[in-house]
């Protein structure tokens, strides 16, 4: 099996076990550390990775030639839209439809899910492409578990600090890729300048380089 979806698998079950921690339950209806989030609905958002997962595993015959996953990040309009913007409204209330049945019904659905791909990646061909119907393009399906992974790793340090807990520590295997696709897109969004003095340069850095 592919190093990405190892480390996929990996953050996918640390992900369920934070959602399964009882601080979770028990701050479900407080406000998030993200704005207008609830713990409810970062939870339901982070556990709703692993139902896209589901999703792009199921034979499709919508699949078309994949694009590069630079160009995935630049067509979404999520990525550099504000709060208030249709689609990042959209992520907020199918994160609370997501946690719509209370925190124990979404950590058995995203158990059930997690088992059913500990089992479907290792037998997934290489090369697989796979149709993303919320976006409408195809991407190869390492592509596609590695933006997942960047999701569920930066989600779950947000669940975390919402309910007080220590961010999920996590190996290397996992947390590099994610470093390294964030620092590709901060690249493409600010220019390779702006990152070299951010993480160089007290003096000169800029006021950010966020990827997103």
């Amino acid at each position: 099996m592919g190093e990405i979806r190892q480390s996929y698998l990996v953050a996918a079950s640390s992900a369920v076990s934070l959602l399964r921690d009882p601080v979770v339950k028990a701050a479900w209806d407080k406000p998030s550390a993200l704005t207008e989030f609830t713990v409810a609905g970062l939870a339901g958002h982070l556990a709703h990775q692993l139902v896209r997962v589901g999703e792009v595993l199921a034979p499709n015959d919508e699949v078309q030639e994949p694009i590069e996953l630079i160009e995935h990040y630049t067509r979404s309009p999520w990525v550099q839209a504000g709060l208030d913007h249709e689609s990042n409204v959209g992520i907020r209330r199918a994160g609370e439809a997501s946690a719509a049945a209370g925190p124990d019904a979404l950590v058995g659905n995203a158990q059930s899910l997690l088992d059913q791909q500990l089992a479907a990646l290792p037998v997934e061909p290489a090369g697989r492409v796979v149709f993303v119907r919320s976006s409408g393009w195809s991407l190869r399906l390492d592509d596609f578990l590695l933006t997942r992974l960047v999701e569920l790793v930066v989600h779950s340090d947000d669940l975390a600090a919402s309910v007080g807990v220590e961010t999920p520590e996590l190996p290397s295997a996992v947390i590099g890729p994610v470093v390294e696709l964030l620092a590709r897109l901060a690249v493409h969004r600010h220019g390779a300048t702006a990152v070299i003095r951010a993480l160089s340069r007290a003096e000169r850095a800029p006021a950010t380089i966020s990827a997103f």
